[in-house]
């Protein structure tokens, strides 16, 4: 095991010197390269965590539509998943910071594979007792794990060798995520969805299937046991304990090719007859979908327990800081009195609530919108995956190129442009467009993170790293006020939300371009 100075360097795309191309593979077993000999082994096994923490990511998005049908509740009920998730990155990135600053970048990652697992296995005990609330909690203690893994690995990768070419060894690692968030999404477009007893309920609605359609209830005669006719006689309310309210459809069945939204609301309305009218029959389907939820989360508690025993028995290298820290206030004071850091963790919580936005309920445009599939809607996620990855090879040639401020702003107004279609356009087109904005937000972490970080000292670096992981609750807060406006308003309109997102991205590389850059160039010619 080696040992040396702790060095933290910062993700900088102004970095004289500094390439910030992507690394050639075989780079990395040079003496002099991009990862040292002697860091290889705990590189290569670092490296393998971006690829867990991008699974569990990609494989949570679609959920927020299975349970959203499966438990019967509201878009803005589901979206509690995703607020319990994203929460937990903001709870856990400062104690993980503390942990580091007095521990090991070792031991931290440990500790996280321990939250990772205990959150992923919390999916037994609530798809068995059908509770909800426990798979929120299963993600809330599984995202603790992600917050841990992602403070410690970051900073560890860039030690992992000479500072020159620190930038280039992070994006090494990271390229490794993708695919993590690839697996799981095709994990829950092709494994999970097309098994979901609910996805075949749904289908047999759209077909007549009159075994699904006895649920959708036509004449005011034939009203479940004990439910009485509303006011305006176009619904009743179920004779349970939430008083569920359920379309009467007198007027006949919909058109589902041509009404959008009616195929989703007749499978609730359905769903919830069915619930009420044949509760054990109901529990059983009920089970065997979130049998099918569970089995990933078990499958993936596995692998992370089993590199939580690799990483207990392994070698990995200690860095110590010569000097210690200042104290944790006089370094939130500094880094947040620098406007282009505390532009950035404002940049970058709009950034990451509308990733998770445009990937989440991407899903509900494509079924509701276009009539698709859950599994079919999903499938256009991995389309938005691929676009993200390819756009991303792209963005780091331009930056060679162009400044990162101009670049940030310029694929911002790309953004909102292809939101405004996203809103405006239909059928395909409207879907097609949604896919694209992920072209658009494929620079935009990385380089909200170089620009925030941007000349800043070591220790000012590590703790605002945690602070910009902290920015990630924004997936949290803003994906629940949309899943909130689809309720209300619909998923078109909905848009309007991560459209707002763009613009505050869009002033904010703004800024850079013409305040922040500058402003740089000048202290760098006069020191």
């Amino acid at each position: 095991m080696s040992d040396g100075n702790e060095t933290t360097d910062q993700f900088d795309p102004y970095k004289p010197g500094v390439s910030t191309g992507t690394p050639k593979v075989k780079d990395i077993d040079k003496g002099t390269g991009i990862v040292p000999k002697k860091y290889l082994l705990p590189f290569i096994l670092t490296t393998c965590c971006f690829s867990l923490w991008g699974f569990a990511n990609d494989f949570t998005n679609p959920l927020v539509k299975v349970f959203e049908q499966v438990f019967i509740i509201t878009t803005s009920q589901a979206s509690w998943l995703q607020f319990a998730f994203y929460t937990g990155y903001f709870c856990m990135a400062l104690p993980a910071a503390f942990f580091i600053r007095k521990f090991t970048y070792k031991g931290a990652i440990m500790v996280g594979f321990l939250f990772y697992a205990i959150g992923a296995l919390l999916a037994i005990p609530a798809s068995m007792t059908a509770t909800f609330g426990l798979f929120l909690l299963g993600s809330y203690v599984l995202t603790y794990g992600l917050a841990f893994l992602e403070t410690a690995c970051n900073p560890y990768i860039l030690s992992m060798g000479p500072k020159e070419t620190a930038t280039q060894r992070l994006n090494l690692a990271q390229a490794f995520n993708p695919i993590g968030s690839l697996i799981g999404m095709f994990v829950a477009s092709q494994l999970l969805a097309p098994n979901l007893l609910v996805t075949d309920f749904q289908k047999d609605i759209k077909e007549g299937n009159p075994e699904v359609v006895k649920y959708l209830i036509q004449d005011e005669a034939n009203l479940p046991p004990g439910a009485t006719l509303a006011d305006d006689g176009k619904s009743f309310v179920l004779k349970d304990d939430l008083n569920t309210e359920v379309n009467l459809y007198s007027e006949g069945l919909p058109d589902y090719d041509t009404e959008v939204g009616a195929l989703g609301a007749a499978t609730t309305n359905a769903m919830k007859v069915f619930r009420e009218t044949e509760p054990e029959a109901f529990a059983e389907f009920q089970q065997a979908d979130l049998g099918y939820v569970r089995t990933p989360y078990v499958v993936v508690a596995g692998v992370v327990l089993a590199f939580l025993g690799i990483f207990a028995f392994s070698k990995m290298p200690v860095f110590k800081s010569e000097q210690a820290d200042a104290p944790f206030l006089e370094i939130t004071a500094r880094i947040f009195a620098q406007p282009r850091f505390f532009g950035g963790v404002i940049a970058q919580l709009f950034y990451v609530g509308a990733q998770i936005m445009c990937w989440t309920f991407v899903v509900h445009y494509g079924m509701e919108y276009v009539g698709l599939t859950l599994a079919e809607a999903q499938s256009y996620n991995i389309v938005a995956m691929v676009i993200f990855l390819l756009s991303r090879w792209i963005c780091t040639f331009l930056l060679r190129i162009f400044s990162p401020g101009r670049m940030l702003c310029g694929f911002a107004i790309g953004g909102i442009v292809f939101t405004l279609g996203a809103i405006y356009l239909p059928g395909y087109t409207g879907l097609m467009s949604l896919v694209m904005i992920s072209a658009c937000m494929s620079l935009m972490f990385p380089t909200i993170y170089g620009i925030a970080l941007n000349g800043m000292e070591e220790e000012e670096a590590k703790l605002g790293s945690a602070y910009l992981i902290m920015s990630i609750v924004g997936g949290a807060v803003l994906t629940k006020l949309q899943g909130g406006m689809i309720d209300d308003y619909g998923v078109r309109f909905s848009f309007w939300l991560p459209l707002a997102c763009f613009v505050v991205i869009a002033i904010y590389g703004f800024l850079t371009f013409a305040v922040f850059e500058p402003r740089a160039a000048r202290e760098s010619a006069s020191a």
